[in-house]
């Protein structure tokens, strides 16, 4: 994880606590605060990489493909196991772009040739490093390649959904769809529909 400069704040310690998918760390820094004062603080800082997600969009049936798949946090929250969002994955060393098409490929079983870089966002700066890409990728829902579903060998079953595109920015007033990233990809293609067909 690199360092940014910055005169208001010193990083005193970092204290690994924890190694495996993610990587969990205390830190112990110094804030200078508005009032002049200086505020010692200890946080803990989640780290598993950078990710991206896309969009999928078949502009001639007005369709987004969107996956069904288990997410344990939300399962502990007392709610479904099993959340709607769009394909997204960690980047493991690739470019955002190349990543992304391979987590559509693998999750889908859509061939991306391309994908249109929209925004970048950090999804929980309070205490997760993770800042993810967010791609669009036109599709043709008629060409699928393979059947998609995630890869075994990584305990993933992903279930493959064609929703209309009305109907899925409904599902998230109805709470369907509760992912943060799904949202917010849902979001920029209804504030720019033109871009969406180009």
């Amino acid at each position: 994880m690199k360092e940014h400069s910055d005169s208001r704040v010193r990083i005193i310690d970092r204290r690994p606590l924890w190694n495996g998918f993610i990587s969990l760390e205390q830190v112990t820094l110094e804030q200078q605060m508005s009032d002049g004062t200086t505020a010692r603080l200890v946080r803990e800082v989640h780290d598993h990489g950078r990710a991206a997600t896309i969009l999928l969009f078949d502009p001639e049936r007005q369709v987004v493909v969107l996956v069904r798949q288990l997410r344990i946090p939300v399962f502990m929250q007392g709610e479904s196991a099993y959340l709607i969002e769009t394909p997204a994955g960690l980047l493991d060393g690739e470019e955002p772009e190349v990543a992304i098409c391979r987590e559509a490929m693998e999750e889908t079983g859509y061939c991306i040739e391309s994908a249109m870089h929209l925004f970048d966002a950090y999804m929980s700066p309070g205490s997760i490093t993770e800042r993810t890409s967010f791609f669009l990728g036109r599709i043709d829902t008629s060409r699928k390649v393979a059947a998609g579903g995630g890869l075994a060998h990584e305990g993933e079953d992903i279930e493959v959904l064609e929703v209309p595109f009305g109907e899925a920015v409904r599902m998230i007033g109805s709470g369907e769809i509760c992912d943060a990233k799904t949202i917010m990809l849902l979001q920029w293609a209804m504030l720019n529909g033109a871009a969406l067909s180009e």
